[in-house]
């Protein structure tokens, strides 16, 4: 790996390529692989290059430029992380103090076992890739702000905030807990909150692939229902709107969807259903809608690691630093 210290200019001019601020007085290039050291400044993987660390603690903030990658399992970065265009944060068991933003088309972000303040992926723009938010077993002490690409949070992730989305491919939420409110408008294929608890009112408005609260849904195979703390609204959604197994301690709206939403027996809904409903669906019906529906989260897997083995070979295949 080549660690480079550059100078107060060669900041100045990070900052007018990649818009991130100057915060220290020198900064740190990484290209390869590095262990269990200290970077007592900001770190930069430079356009196109990877960099994998492992346990490595970085004080100031990170910056990761178009197209690069940046792979970090056990550390810790005192400040925030920013990923530009095309590229690409994978964290494993790591600790971010401060934000993490992807730029419009930026690949994507894949935070797992991690902890992190607020997470934001920026609107697509002109740009040509989609970026994915995929949050496993971690814990955002801020909110999520999503507006554009995938967005997942699952497996017991937290998010001490709120969560809001708008434009988005799909926002999915399972087995995990929000504090906050939970907002989510204009998906393009839909939205699926299972096992999950919401604090706050939830909003679901716009989205044309449908929402799926509960299990038996034409979107995800999941088997468990959730629980929302206040008032839950589902409107203007095409695609089909499930809910079933789910318990709502406010009232539940749902109105102006095509087709009427499914709202199962089984809910248990404080304040009422207000707006139009349908009959419910056979289960035979909803075993083959599940069945035809590609499975979304192991597709976004693959996506995710496909990028995570090219960076670490490509981290491996530039060397190690002489720590």
């Amino acid at each position: 790996m080549r660690l480079i210290a550059a100078t107060v200019g060669a900041v100045l001019l990070t900052t007018a390529l990649t818009g991130v601020p100057a915060g220290a007085a020198l900064v740190t290039h990484c290209i390869g692989t590095g262990g269990a050291v200290t970077v007592p400044n900001d770190l930069l993987v430079p356009a196109g290059e990877s960099c994998d660390l492992t346990g490595t603690v970085i004080t100031g903030n990170v910056s990761v430029a178009a197209g690069a990658n940046l792979v970090i399992d056990g550390g810790r970065v005192d400040g925030e992380i920013r990923v530009a265009a095309d590229g690409y944060l994978d964290a494993s068991g790591s600790t971010v103090a401060g934000s993490v933003i992807l730029a419009a088309g930026g690949y994507g972000l894949y935070l797992r076992d991690a902890a992190t303040g607020s997470v934001t992926v920026r609107p697509k723009g002109t740009a040509t890739i989609d970026g994915f938010l995929f949050a496993e077993g971690t814990t955002i002490t801020g909110s999520v702000n999503a507006q554009a690409g995938e967005v997942r949070l699952d497996k017991g992730s937290e998010v001490s905030g709120g969560v809001s989305t708008t434009n988005t491919h799909y926002t999915d939420v399972h087995d995990s807990f929000v504090d906050g409110v939970l907002s989510v408008l204009n998906s393009s294929t839909g939205t699926v909150v299972c096992g999950g608890s919401v604090r706050g009112r939830s909003t679901f408005s716009g989205n044309l692939g449908g929402v799926q609260l509960g299990p038996n849904g034409g979107l995800d195979s999941c088997a468990s229902g959730g629980y929302f703390g206040r008032d839950v609204s589902i409107t203007s959604t095409t695609g089909g709107v499930t809910v079933d197994d789910t318990i709502i301690d406010g009232a539940l709206t749902v109105t102006g969807n095509s087709p009427a939403a499914r709202v199962a027996a089984n809910n248990r809904i404080r304040g009422g259903v207000i707006g139009e409903q349908a009959s419910g669906a056979t289960a035979s019906a909803q075993r083959r809608a599940t069945a035809a529906v590609t499975d979304r989260e192991e597709a976004g897997d693959r996506r995710a690691e496909q990028r995570r083995t090219a960076a670490e070979t490509e981290a491996a295949a530039a060397g190690q630093a002489d720590l």
